[in-house]
């Protein structure tokens, strides 16, 4: 009998991978953010990302934390949900458990696709953020997950929040109003 590579045994073994993500975002951005997920770089995140899209955890939660020149910040399925009060968002995840870093040699430039975490590393959970310029301080500290592949202009028009509130967007955030995998 032949041996699987480890890699192999994981694909075979876990749940079929999505290629990316379709996000339709409303506010002061119209439009929809086409997502290529890197499964082969960070499986355990992409994994994550796909799990909460099919649940529907993504519809409806705010971009909560974006900084003009930085990134756009959401995912925050516990405190970020739009219409709710939004002081806590960016401090919740899912009650699936945090994901270990998955760090790659990836480089944060414009349109890549991070997940968002706490000072530990391996606190990752549902938050990711997308890059408006490139980040390369970021480079191997935070896990790359996936890059725009159409859309980038919907990133750019998402609302900026304010820079004396390290970028939290107080009054009527964009939204992910729906969140869907392709392949």
């Amino acid at each position: 009998m032949r041996k699987l590579s480890f890699a192999a045994a994981l694909l075979l073994a876990g749940p079929a991978f999505a290629t990316g993500l379709e996000i339709d975002v409303e506010g002061e951005a119209n439009g929809i953010v086409t997502i290529d997920l890197f499964e082969d770089v960070a499986p355990q995140h992409v994994e994550r990302i796909t799990a909460l899209a099919e649940q529907g955890a993504y519809d409806g939660v705010v971009f909560h934390r974006v900084i003009d020149g930085f990134m756009a910040q959401t995912g925050d399925v516990q405190y970020g949900r739009e219409g709710a009060n939004l002081a806590r968002a960016g401090t919740g995840g899912s009650d699936m458990g945090n994901v270990p870093a998955e760090f790659s040699d990836r480089s944060f430039g414009r349109g890549v696709v991070g997940m968002a975490r706490s000072r530990d590393p391996d606190s990752a959970n549902s938050q990711f953020f997308i890059m408006f310029e490139p980040a390369p301080h970021l480079d191997g500290q935070y896990t790359v997950v996936g890059e725009v592949t159409d859309g980038m202009d919907v990133v750019d028009a998402i609302k900026r929040g304010s820079s004396a509130a390290n970028g939290s967007v107080a009054e009527a955030p964009d939204v992910m109003r729906r969140v869907r995998v392709v392949e």
